[in-house]
């Protein structure tokens, strides 16, 4: 790709991001300590800005620096359609896990849990790296954190620190759902 053609592109999702946020063209070029001119040029691919007037720019948008960065995407990159997440099964266990993002490239995962009735999702506590939010969907569950059993019902959540041993048991005749995200990505 030429430069050209980046620093328009560059350009674009400054100005979009800018106007997006209702900040006119002036109002950045103040923030940043640069005339308006300079940043029309940068905003229309004339200019290549360095990192530094980046990461000024980024600040004054309130956007991360990587933000700028990023590779292109289509939609359907994102977007995971129903009934087509990715199954995760464990042998032997009486559980389904359905991925709720596309894949694992990312920083964070969601899934779907569905645990049968009068199962268990591990036999021993289990402990990831990473941090971990649960919301039951369905159903009525204890969920074990290191020693301590916990129900939950139907719209309860919880928040799992990393390193926190737990598991959690059906003990009911129906099976049980929760949507769970972590980051980073454990599967």
């Amino acid at each position: 790709m030429s430069t050209l053609i980046e620093n328009q592109k560059l350009g674009k999702l400054i100005s979009t991001i800018r106007t997006n946020k209702n900040i006119k063209l002036r109002q950045l070029a103040e923030k940043i300590n640069l005339s308006s001119s300079l940043v029309s040029q940068i905003e229309k691919g004339h200019i290549n800005p360095s990192l530094n007037t980046l990461r000024a720019i980024a600040s004054a948008l309130d956007v991360p620096l990587f933000t700028f960065f990023l590779d292109e995407f289509t939609t359907n990159d994102l977007i995971v359609k129903a009934g087509t997440g990715k199954k995760i099964m464990l042998p032997d266990k009486e559980l389904e896990y359905t991925l709720l993002t596309p894949d694992l490239s990312g920083a964070i995962e969601m899934a779907l849990m569905k645990l049968k009735p009068h199962s268990l999702s591990f036999h021993n506590l289990f402990a990831h790296n990473g941090e971990e939010v649960a919301y039951v969907l369905e159903g009525k569950l204890i969920l074990y954190l290191g020693d301590k059993p916990v129900l939950l019902d139907t719209g309860d959540s919880v928040r799992i620190p990393p390193g926190i041993q737990h598991k959690w048991e059906n003990q009911t005749n129906e099976e049980a759902m929760v949507i769970f995200a972590v980051t980073p990505p454990t599967f």
